[in-house]
């Protein structure tokens, strides 16, 4: 980004890396490879309905990406082949190095919806992943230690319906941070939340990346937020989604979300996302 206004990416592939790595030992931790991805998905009638089409990507390990883009342009899709839940129809996905084909304790999952367990008091909803996995006896202590984390140590033995929306979202967090994934996925986590309780949970999610240093990638409806949050922007063009533009966001941390840089790239980032007209009415949050 020069002057506060973002750059398209001059490759066809959208990468946010400028070097190629070696091979799997020479990636850090946490950096994630998106080479030329697509997906579709087949109609009960058999119509193939495009998702994505050639996305490539890289995250270098530690980096906070945001995806922004159209309702149903495919941003979620993206992150359920990253999570593994998805597989692609072309292309592959590798995080250090390695090749992504199923779920995986390394990357966690946090959707817009907290999904805890309703029967379930805060330490068991927590502590699910370690037993399910079975190593909750030599790990108990980490139950605690990830509630003290996102705020919620006395909460531990109350159950989902006593908690707030934001508190039980930190638990979302917890239950997804105990696995100690190099690679932390963020699908709309706060697009139930009210305005004040959003700005609080946006600065509690990076005061974890820094106490945690995950890679993280977010989508999101959301610009403000999307800039707020990330070190690059990754703007999707309706579907079947391709990468429009990557921008950075090289702003100095805390951001301030009425200063003159971060209202002129967040008028950058909306233009972009208008396709110079193209979609009348777009669908992101202001």
């Amino acid at each position: 980004m020069v002057g506060g206004t973002p750059q398209r990416d001059a490759s066809p592939a959208a990468r946010t890396s400028s070097a190629s790595p070696a091979g799997p030992a020479a990636e850090a931790p946490g950096a994630l490879r998106v080479d030329r991805v697509s997906k579709s998905f087949r109609r009960h009638d058999g119509t193939e309905i495009p998702a994505l089409s050639d996305i490539s990507l890289d995250v270098e390990a530690g980096a906070f990406i945001s995806v922004i883009g159209p309702s149903g342009c495919g941003k979620s899709t993206l992150l359920r082949l990253i999570a593994g839940l998805e597989q692609a129809d072309a292309g592959e996905l590798r995080l250090d190095g390695r090749l992504i084909t199923a779920p995986h304790a390394e990357r966690g999952l946090v959707f817009q919806n907290p999904l805890l367990f309703p029967w379930l008091n805060l330490h068991a909803n927590v502590a699910f992943g370690l037993k399910a996995r079975k190593i909750y006896r030599e790990n108990k202590a980490e139950v605690e230690h990830f509630l003290h984390l996102v705020g919620l140590a006395d909460f531990d033995r109350a159950y989902p319906h006593q908690l707030s929306g934001g508190m039980a979202q930190r638990a979302a967090l917890a239950r997804a941070l105990i696995n100690r994934p190099r690679l932390l996925l963020l699908d709309e986590p706060l697009g139930a939340l009210d305005a004040f309780t959003r700005m609080n949970m946006q600065d509690e999610i990076l005061r974890i990346r820094q106490d945690r240093n995950i890679t993280m990638i977010m989508v999101t409806h959301d610009v403000d937020e999307a800039l707020y949050l990330s070190d690059r922007v990754v703007v999707m063009t309706p579907g079947p989604a391709k990468i429009e533009t990557v921008a950075s966001v090289n702003l100095a941390r805390p951001r301030a979300r009425g200063g003159e840089d971060f209202l002129r790239l967040r008028s950058a980032v909306l233009k972009i996302l208008n396709f110079g007209g193209q979609i009348k009415e777009p669908a992101y949050q202001i």
